[in-house]
């Protein structure tokens, strides 16, 4: 990559980052990058997969697997802090996690393909949205457009602060934890304050559940059995000093790093609700969102991962620990032999979703060169 490229995307993501839109908003986004991808020579260019999702083909007219590189397109509900002269124009909406960057990389995977056409199969280039929510790559995968370019390799990254800057985390198997967000409403009947008895507040049973459901889960080693719950939300009543309050709602994230250590906590952890409503005469209703399953990494994948760090020059490190936080590329990977690595952000970067992140535009060149790397050693 040469310097006068490395300029341009850099320029490119400073763009990118002024304009943030959030999980299944990614409208402008979408449509910057299907023309960058035109600029580019793709042969096929798709849009609105699953939402806002956006696909370039790059195909050699012969016969050999479809390899996909997939990003992300969305930004994040937060307001950032920042000095620089690309900080968000998007007011509470920031690109602080590095999906800006993330973008970047994969279309400078397009810079070289444009020059640099495979002798084999294809390359698709996925923009995915909604990655923040999980809801993005269910969508994506079950658009009927899907099935045009429906890879047989699959290759991601998201970069992490608190590794060193460049350098590679790579592990075989779970990549990512399984998390959701339980939703609890639990409804009784308002009472006049100075009356209660009249009423069936929730108070107890939410104070009850709050700690209750923190120790199901309060991690520890990140084995089969992990379990983290962590109480994110709670509210209670009215703001009102005449209302008794006769409605609580409590929200608390699951996260585990097996799907079927989730599929415990989550019995565990209703029948904590039921029998916390049932004590105090309450009714309650149980909802989940931002559900993303497990991420895995299939073991020829990771190798083809590991060969390109070393053909490139990039210092990669086999890890068997899962990052805590979750991720949606793993639906990628039930179809695809399919492999996500991290790279380093920096041990001072601030950390993602932190309002004074921003991706390292070192890391622009680093990215690329991998999955470029990754990509000819498939199609070449």
């Amino acid at each position: 990559m040469t310097p006068d490229t490395i300029a341009r995307l850099t320029r490119l993501r400073h763009a990118l980052h002024q304009a943030p839109e959030l999980s299944g908003q990614e409208e402008q986004t979408a449509a910057r990058i299907a023309d960058e991808l035109r600029a580019r020579g793709a042969d096929t260019v798709l849009s609105g997969i699953g939402g806002h999702g956006v696909a370039g083909v790059f195909d050699s007219g012969q016969v050999g697997p479809t390899v996909a590189i997939r990003c992300e397109l969305d930004g994040l509900p937060i307001q950032e802090q920042s000095d620089a002269e690309y900080v968000s124009r998007n007011s509470g909406k920031g690109h602080l996690c590095g999906h800006d960057g993330h973008m970047v990389m994969v279309l400078g995977v397009a810079d070289y393909l444009r020059d640099n056409r495979p002798r084999q199969g294809r390359v698709v280039l996925i923009f995915q949205p909604a990655e923040e929510t999980g809801q993005g790559a269910i969508a994506y995968r079950a658009d009927p457009q899907f099935a045009k370019i429906a890879p047989d390799y699959a290759f991601s990254l998201h970069n992490l602060p608190g590794l060193a800057l460049g350098e590679v985390e790579l592990c075989e198997g779970p990549a990512n934890c399984a998390s959701r967000g339980m939703k609890i409403v639990l409804t009784g009947k308002t009472s006049h304050a100075s009356a209660p008895q009249d009423g069936v507040s929730p108070a107890a049973a939410m104070a009850s559940l709050m700690p209750q459901l923190a120790g199901l889960g309060q991690g520890g080693s990140m084995d089969a059995d992990f379990a983290l719950t962590t109480v994110t939300h709670a509210h209670l009543g009215e703001p009102t000093f005449g209302v008794a309050p006769g409605r609580a709602e409590l929200w608390v994230t699951l996260r585990t790093v097996a799907d079927e250590r989730m599929q415990s906590l989550i019995v565990k952890a209703e029948a904590l609700v039921a029998k916390a409503a049932s004590d105090q005469g309450l009714g309650f209703e149980l909802s989940y969102e931002d559900v993303f399953e497990a991420c895995m990494n299939e073991p020829e994948a990771v190798g083809i991962l590991k060969r390109s760090c070393a053909e490139v020059g990039v210092s990669c490190t086999l890890t068997g620990s899962p990052q805590k936080f979750s991720e949606d590329f793993g639906q990628f990977g039930k179809d695809a032999k399919a492999a996500m690595f991290w790279l380093g952000a920096g041990t001072a970067q601030p950390q993602l979703h932190n309002p004074d992140y921003d991706f390292p535009d070192e890391l622009i060149p680093v990215g690329t060169a991998v999955f470029v790397a990754s990509l000819r050693s498939l199609l070449w």
